[in-house]
Order: C-alpha cells, then sequence, then structure tokens
C-alpha cells in the first residue's frame, strides 16, 4: 500500500522519521553545514582588522583561518567513523553544539592564541556536523528524495564557501569582528533544541573501538600537507622546512594506509572503496573541486586588481556563481531522482570545463555580460554534476557505512579545494614570474599583461582537470550502461 503524500506523518520506509520531520531534520542538517562552510572563509575579509584589534602581524592572523581548516580535515574522518560507531544523529548533535560554543569562545577572546584555541573548538564541532549530515539525509530520506535532498545539503556548501566574504565585509562595515562569530550562537542553539525533537529513532550503531593510531597518523599527514601548501606560496616550494613538510606527510600517509589495512577496526574503512563506482565517483567529486577552487580564487584577483573594480562591484559578479548554483542544485537533484545520476554527472562536467575553457578567452577589457555568462555557466555546470554524484556516492554505500561514506565524501571536498588554492596561486604567480623575468608571489601593480598570462595558465589548467573527471565519468556512464544491459 502506497503512503499518503497528503498526510505529512507517513513513515518513510527504513526510516523512523515522519514525512514532516524529515524536512525539519534537513534544514537542521543544512543550517549546520552552511554556517561550518561559511565560517572557513567569512573571516577572510576581517583579518586586517582582527591583526590590528589583536596587536599581531598578518603572517600570524592568518592561522585564524588555517587552523579551522586543518582541524576540520584531520577531525572529519574519525568523526565519520565515531557517527557509525556511536549513532550519526547523536555525533551530529553534538558536533553542533561543540560548534556553537566555539562560536561563543571566538567572540570573547582578545588574544590569538585564544582565539586559535576557541577555533580548534569550532572546527571539531564543524566536523563533527559535516561528517555525519549527508550520512543523516541518506538513511532519512527514500531513494525517490534522495538526490533532491542531498542536492538542497550541497547548495548550502557552496553558498556557505561563497557566502562568507560578503557577509563578513556587511558585519563589518556594521559591527565589531566579534559578530562573525556570535551571529552563529542563536542559531546553533535554535538548531540544537529543535533537533532534540527531530532527531528521528534510529541510529546505526556499533560495538566496535575507534583507531586511534589511524587518528594520530591522520593527523601527521594532513596537518604537514595543509601547512607546507599554504606557506610554500610565500617561500617557495623548493624550500627545505616545506620539502621536509612533504616528507613527513608522505611517510605518514603511507604508514597510515598500512596500519588501516591490517587493524581489525580501521579509522579508514578500505573496503568500501572495493566498489569501483564509490572509487570512480569520488575521484570526479576530487577533480570537480580543485577546477572550482582554481577558478574561485583567481577570478577576484582579475575583477578587483586587472578591471579595477570596487569590492561592491566584484562582490556582484561573485554572486553569480552561488545564485546560480542554488537554483540548479536542488533540480538537479530532483532530476536525478527521476532519471538517474550518471548522464547529469557527464553533462555538469562537460559544461563545466566549457566555461572554465571560456575563462581562458577573457582580456583585460572585456565584454562583461559574456564574463557572467562565463561565470554562470562554471556554476550551471558544477550545480548539475555535484547533487547527482553525492546521491551516487551515497547510495552504494550500506546503511552502517553511511557515517564513514559522508566523512570521506566531506575531506575531499577540502582535499580538492585546498590543493586547488595552492595549484591555482602557483600556477598564477609562476606565469607572472616567468613574464615578468623575475619571482612575485602577489599581484604586481601595472602589470596586467603578466597578470592575464598566469591567469589563463591556471584556467586551461582547471579546465584540464575537469575534463580528466570528464572522461572518467563518461566511462562510468558507459560501463554502468553496459552491465545494466547485460543484467549486471
Amino acid at each position: 500500500m502506497k503512503p499518503n503524500i497528503k498526510d505529512k506523518y507517513v513513515m518513510d520506509e527504513k526510516t523512523s522519521v515522519d514525512t514532516h520531520g524529515k524536512w525539519i531534520l534537513l534544514l537542521i542538517t543544512v543550517v549546520m553545514t552552511f554556517m561550518a562552510t561559511l565560517d572557513s572563509s567569512i573571516v577572510n575579509v576581517a583579518l586586517p582588522y582582527m591583526a590590528q584589534a589583536l596587536d599581531v602581524d598578518t603572517g600570524h592572523i592568518a592561522w585564524v583561518v588555517s587552523s579551522y581548516l586543518i582541524v576540520i580535515t584531520v577531525c572529519i574522518l574519525i568523526f565519520g567513523r565515531l557517527g557509525d560507531l556511536k549513532g550519526q544523529g547523536k555525533i551530529f548533535r553534538l558536533g553542533l553544539l561543540v560548534f556553537t560554543i566555539g562560536s561563543f569562545l571566538c567572540g570573547v577572546t582578545h588574544s590569538l592564541p585564544l582565539l586559535i584555541a576557541a577555533r580548534t573548538v569550532q572546527a571539531v564541532g564543524a566536523a563533527a556536523g559535516m561528517a555525519n549530515s549527508q550520512g543523516i539525509i541518506t538513511r532519512t530520506f527514500p531513494p525517490h528524495e534522495r538526490g533532491r535532498a542531498l542536492g538542497i545539503n550541497g547548495t548550502f556548501v557552496a553558498l556557505g564557501s561563497m557566502a562568507g566574504p560578503a557577509l563578513g565585509g556587511l558585519i563589518i562595515s556594521v559591527s565589531s569582528w566579534e559578530y562573525l562569530f556570535w551571529v552563529n550562537v542563536p542559531i546553533g542553539l535554535a538548531a540544537y533544541i529543535v533537533n532534540l525533537k527531530f532527531s528521528g529513532k534510529t541510529d546505526t550503531k556499533s560495538g566496535e573501538k575507534l583507531d586511534l593510531w589511524g587518528g594520530v597518523l591522520l593527523l601527521l599527514t594532513i596537518a604537514p600537507l595543509f601547512i607546507g601548501l599554504e606557506y610554500g606560496q610565500a617561500v617557495g616550494y623548493g624550500d627545505p622546512l616545506i620539502l621536509s613538510l612533504f616528507a613527513v606527510a608522505v611517510a605518514a600517509g603511507v604508514c597510515f594506509f598500512i596500519v588501516e589495512r591490517k587493524t581489525r577496526t580501521p579509522l579508514l574503512d578500505l573496503s568500501i572503496f572495493r566498489n569501483k563506482w564509490f572509487s570512480v565517483s569520488i575521484f570526479c567529486a576530487f577533480t570537480s573541486f580543485v577546477a572550482i577552487s582554481c577558478s574561485n580564487i583567481v577570478l577576484p584577483f582579475y575583477l578587483q586588481n586587472v578591471l579595477n573594480m570596487t569590492p561592491d562591484r566584484a562582490g556582484l559578479f561573485m554572486t553569480i556563481y552561488p545564485l546560480v548554483l542554488s537554483l540548479v542544485s536542488p533540480a538537479s537533484g530532483y532530476l536525478s531522482d527521476k532519471i538517474g545520476s550518471e548522464l547529469l554527472t557527464l553533462i555538469g562536467l562537460s559544461v563545466t570545463s566549457g566555461g572554465l575553457l571560456l575563462m581562458t578567452t577573457l582580456t583585460a577589457s572585456p565584454v562583461y555580460l559574456l564574463l557572467g555568462l562565463f561565470i554562470g555557466m562554471t556554476s550551471l555546470g558544477n550545480g548539475l554534476f555535484q547533487s547527482p554524484n553525492t546521491s551516487l556516492i551515497m547510495s552504494l554505500l550500506p546503511r552502517e557505512k553511511l557515517g564513514i561514506g559522508g566523512s570521506v565524501s566531506a575531506l575531499v571536498r577540502n582535499l580538492g579545494f585546498t590543493l586547488g588554492i595552492a595549484l591555482s596561486t602557483a600556477i598564477l604567480y609562476g606565469g607572472m614570474s616567468v613574464r615578468l623575468g623575475y619571482h612575485v608571489t602577489g599581484y604586481q601593480a601595472g602589470q596586467n599583461e603578466a597578470f592575464m598570462f598566469g591567469m589563463r595558465l591556471s584556467y586551461i589548467t582547471a579546465a584540464g582537470i575537469c575534463l580528466a573527471g570528464m572522461l572518467i565519468t563518461a566511462f562510468r556512464l558507459y560501463q554502468r550502461r553496459k552491465g545494466k544491459k547485460n543484467g549486471a
């Protein structure tokens, strides 16, 4: 007997959350996702003000951003695993509370060490929430609604990342920097209280123990890698210290995978990668995150330094991306529920690649309508790709692996963004250095030709990476359709 869709309290298959409650639960997860991603970028525009208020230089204040990203990336697998062991809803709710407390502590600190410590607390909470949000959505929504729900969640990931600088600038213009963090407190508390009622009763648990050695090795892999990628841009990636950090990251990473293969209760269950379509989908997601972050880091410099746009006008062009994405992602998720994910992901990466290639044709005197169309095209492609691909990734996992699967997805997103930023800036400034004949690590006033040269190289690289993902996606589409045709 089919459920009556008019009855908002009908129970969905394999979940104890009623039809009304599941959408409230989705709202809570996207609020947490939005706040967590927002706080990775909302402070960027305020760093000069914060450096002055805390009486530190710009090099030290950058740790307010770096510490947050590093802690999230280190902890996200741990909390994904804890979600499978102790219950995804329980760990998500704990993360929401810790994030809110950390946000409050950030707003009341008045020294850099204490602020970094508070950001660490905030990041721990963010990691716990982000690691389990996709798993909660997947087990709460039935297959015919899952793509749409994950699409909405993906929209808020993008909106949080893209809206940070604009919202941060608005808050700084009307108030002090502390409100960048305090704004999370009432929202976080409200979401936590509501979540106590609409959390659902089914929560997959396990009696296994957490792999602490794996956590230590993951820390020794991620932290040196991120620090090396960030500070290598300033001192050069050939610097002995940077090379040493990379060596530590590689050695620890090798040890991590050896330990995970041998331990009975691994932090990262490598068995999930035996599903080749899960592995392919994760890799395709990684290529898209690298490609898009390449564009997102170069575009603001182009708008403000080359085209001499005011921050507010540049902000209008930058809002094209999240605006298009917010419209396309839920729609593509809905379509994936109806027609499947493979074709949409192929179209999405194809459109994104085309948009990135078109960005290489821009000049120092562009047609602004075309500039907006090119930005919108890359966002359209990304929106078509992300929601169906995420839905496919999560649908390939058993319910008891949803926590670790969601955390792997989030980890790949963070790694893709970080690598994309490092890669694009290295290519941008490397190209500028070649054209100018001397080493540069920033925009050089009056040298627009050199900047445009480096920018084109960055976009060509981003398009190439995206095209690689497109080809793999095309192979996935062909093979899966072939398998279905043969009854495999």
